[in-house]
């Protein structure tokens, strides 16, 4: 699982003050650009390993040469060349000139920033603008929606980093929804629960899948297709290939500055596939808001 592991070598632990956080913010600018401008494709191993090196070399990527990225990711030049083509570039000196002219705006606004954790706070703001630009495309969210309503049972599934996700997505889902099924354990017991969703008439797995992504996870979405059940797949907007694991994709973006990952732009997700999904409920999920209610004031359920 090699895809997996290119978030996590982005942290810079115990490096403080106003330097660390320059380089930590030209990381993630570069990260991001590649990110966008690899959407859609499948990299092989050798261009995630450039991709790998660029960021990590973000302070002396306006003085690479193609030969010595080459050498530093252990591929040929030509491999280069190749990569930055596929992102659309006319060559690796464009490719150059591009992702550094990009970090100067990074490294001022980097001096305006105290401390790791504003900077922290800096990226998850861009990880949600970012996150706004993808959201422009409704058509994509409508399709989540309406696989999720016309799923039941509905089927959720986030393991281990995922389970918060899954479990806040099951809450709320569970108050409109007739049938939702949370899956967070790992093992076999995942593909006996899947069964009995299709046995049911399930036709969705709703499946959250933030690095590390456990062996159980990719099991689970691949034993789901095996099965005939569609897999609607939320990941992080990593460089790896989810396209084999899914028939509907969202890859947002997460914020690996600290010691572990924060999720606000996957936060803001499980709201709106909330939401795309009670559109295609129409009445039925309104109905079923007003008799919760009802029932929860009559038994006082919330004080005030």
């Amino acid at each position: 699982m090699a895809d997996s592991e290119f978030n996590k070598d982005l942290n810079i632990p115990d490096m403080p003050g106003v330097t660390a956080i320059s380089t930590q913010n030209e990381r993630q600018a570069i990260y991001a650009e590649l990110e966008r401008r690899a959407q859609g494709q499948r990299l092989t191993p050798a261009q995630r390993r450039i991709a790998q090196c660029l960021i990590e070399n973000s302070n002396e990527i306006g003085f690479l040469s193609s030969l010595e990225l080459a050498k530093l990711a252990n591929v040929s030049q030509p491999s280069v060349t190749r990569f930055a083509t596929s992102l659309g570039f006319g060559g690796y000196l464009e490719m150059r000139r591009h992702l550094r002219s990009g970090l100067s705006v990074t490294e001022a606004r980097s001096e305006t920033l105290a401390n790791r954790y504003q900077a922290a706070a800096q990226a998850e703001m861009h990880n949600l603008e970012e996150l706004g630009k993808m959201l422009a495309d409704e058509s994509l969210i409508d399709s989540f929606g309406e696989a999720l309503a016309s799923s039941r049972p509905l089927a959720v599934l986030g393991l281990r980093a995922s389970s918060g996700l899954a479990a806040q997505f099951s809450y709320f889902a569970s108050k409109v929804h007739p049938d939702v099924r949370l899956l967070t354990g790992g093992g076999s017991i995942n593909e006996d629960l899947l069964e009995q969703v299709k046995a049911a008439g399930g036709k969705t797995l709703l499946a959250f899948m933030m690095p590390l992504y456990p062996r159980e996870t990719v099991r689970a979405l691949e034993f789901a297709r095996e099965i005939g059940i569609s897999v609607a797949l939320v990941a992080d907007a990593g460089l790896a290939d989810y396209s084999r694991w899914s028939d509907r994709l969202l890859q947002v973006p997460i914020n690996t500055s600290l010691v572990f990952d924060s999720y606000s732009a996957p936060a803001v997700i499980v709201s709106v596939l909330l939401d795309a999904m009670c559109n295609h409920m129409k009445n039925e999920a309104e109905r079923r808001l007003d008799h919760l209610d009802h029932s929860s004031r009559k038994r006082k359920v919330f004080t005030g």
